[in-house]
């Protein structure tokens, strides 16, 4: 099971979007993309932000999220 869920991961990443506005993100598909892409840089030999027990680069792009080291953008 992935800890934090995605609700938390959604809130994370919304909390700084003001009454009124569009959420960043609103899917668990976000979600996914998003750490996904930033594993593989962490497999490209990026440095982690963070200071993690965990050695696998997805559960690592996960706890970045979830501190707020990285932030998801929307692409034009």
């Amino acid at each position: 099971m992935l800890h934090p869920s995605y609700t938390d991961l959604m809130k994370v990443v919304n909390n700084e979007v003001e009454q009124g506005e569009a959420p960043v993100v609103n899917s668990r598909y976000s979600i996914v993309m998003a750490t996904a892409k930033r594993a593989r840089q962490i497999i490209g030999g990026e440095e982690s932000l963070v200071d993690t027990r965990q050695t696998k680069p997805l559960s690592i792009a996960i706890e970045e999220l979830n501190q707020g080291k990285i932030k998801i953008t929307h692409e034009d």
